[in-house]
């Protein structure tokens, strides 16, 4: 009887930890304030300066959702994508580590620990360290092998789709009072090696978020 609850305890505890560095999102917040559609489009800006101020729990959930969660029956995306192939991965770069955005199960899943944000600010030949002041930087990262085809119509339609993401988010952002700036600079060597990435997929576009610098 000892020994089975042993191995019983080990698989219980196997289990926690394996994914005990995943986070488990809030739900969206549905109701929170926003200016009107018309008002995001007349005062939508990008901005490249931010505050040290970090995003709650909460706030990473609702940008996560509006970049690309779940809309309705499980099955569509706030952004759309080719024959809703859903094949935009959303990665969220932070301080503390590096997480893939689970829409339906609504997670961060863990895929690096640690400060990995200057990946997302540039390469050894080119970087630009405002990066670094956002808290948060979302990346796109287009898989082909969702696509159904690997072709350069293929890879266009995926880049396009990956840019209704970042669409999502420049307008998110200016409509609950953050703010971002849509980027291609980025280390994508060092990003597709940090997140074992095949050749099908790669980065595509990213988004520094946070809140504006005060004066």
């Amino acid at each position: 009887m000892k020994k089975l609850f042993s191995i019983a305890a080990a698989i219980l505890f196997a289990s926690c930890t394996s994914t005990a560095q995943d986070i488990k999102l809030p739900a969206a917040d549905m109701n929170q304030k926003s200016l009107s559609m018309v008002e995001t489009l007349r005062t939508r800006h990008s901005v490249r300066t931010y505050s040290s101020r970090e995003l709650s729990l909460q706030e990473l959930s609702n940008l996560c959702w509006a970049a690309c969660g779940v809309s309705r029956n499980n099955d569509f995306r706030t952004s759309p994508t080719a024959r809703n192939r859903k094949e935009i991965r959303l990665f969220v770069f932070t301080k503390k580590g590096v997480y893939e955005y689970l829409p339906v199960e609504n997670i961060l899943k863990e895929m690096a620990k640690g400060d990995q944000r200057s990946l997302v600010a540039g390469s050894k030949e080119f970087s630009q360290d405002f990066v670094l002041e956002a808290p948060v930087s979302l990346v796109m990262v287009l898989d082909l092998e969702k696509m159904g085809g690997k072709d350069e119509r293929a890879r266009m339609m995926g880049c396009v789709d990956a840019g209704n993401v970042s669409e999502n988010v420049n307008l998110y952002c200016q409509s609950v009072g953050l703010c971002t700036v849509p980027r291609a600079t980025m280390d994508s060597k060092g990003i597709s090696a940090l997140l074992k990435l095949t050749a099908d997929q790669f980065p595509v576009m990213n988004n520094p978020v946070g809140y504006p610098k005060e004066d």
